[in-house]
């Protein structure tokens, strides 16, 4: 089965206001800039997004909050976006902070299936909130919910005709996760490659995942800080 779509705007068809959409990647790296800057061109409004970090200014998730079309943030990093911040402290913006490790595993545990899970970690802070506490092993947890999306974008090193990806060290933060959690999943690769040509014992997320995939363009790869030594 051929999912390949012509490139990125083809790719984000159907996403509508109001939709909840998950964005893999880790700060800058690994992250859909196609599907991002392709979302930040249309009028789509009032989205929840389900991502690690809310991107920089002017880029990535940045173009989105730039327009006001995310009304709630779902991250466990949110620290290299002003916009973020102003929007945050002026109440424009819903905002839930989880745990890194606890934000992977409820996405990881709504593709496999799981509805629920407890975990250590955010007891005994505003984390726990009204959650259901158990004690397990002489230690309190928290019950957390596991995640799914409309939308699921990720992106990928490579990947083939039917959905195969695989995903490049780091790049594949949360996108693996992701790939599996998303009603439909989104993927955009670096280099795109006929059915039969990856290696099936190196692919990270099978095709059976994935909806619609396409080759992407103009990466810019971009580096939060860049530090150098003379």
């Amino acid at each position: 089965m051929n999912k390949v779509v012509k490139d990125a705007f083809e790719a984000i068809q159907g996403i509508t206001d109001n939709m909840t959409i998950m964005l893999g990647g880790f700060g800058l790296c690994g992250i859909p800039e196609n599907c991002l800057k392709a979302l930040a061109e249309t009028e789509i409004h009032g989205l929840t997004c389900i991502s690690n970090n809310a991107g920089i200014d002017g880029f990535g998730l940045g173009l989105l909050l730039r327009k006001h079309q995310i009304r709630k943030m779902i991250s466990s990093y949110v620290g290299e976006n002003k916009e973020f911040e102003r929007q945050l402290l002026s109440g424009e913006l819903l905002v839930d902070l989880i745990p890194q490790g606890t934000l992977a595993e409820r996405i990881r545990a709504g593709g496999a299936g799981i509805p629920a899970f407890f975990v250590p970690a955010g007891y005994g802070t505003e984390v726990q909130g009204d959650k259901e506490v158990r004690e397990y092993f002489g230690k309190m947890h928290i019950l957390e919910e596991g995640m799914t999306a409309d939308f699921a974008i990720v992106k990928a090193k490579y990947g083939d005709t039917r959905g195969n990806l695989i995903f490049n060290h780091t790049a594949n933060n949360f996108n693996q996760a992701m790939a599996t959690a998303g009603k439909i999943t989104i993927a955009e690769v670096e280099e795109l490659v006929p059915y039969g040509e990856l290696d099936p014992n190196h692919i990270h997320t099978p095709g059976i995942y994935v909806q619609r995939i396409f080759q992407g363009k103009d990466y810019e790869k971009r580096i939060e800080f860049r530090t150098t030594t003379v």
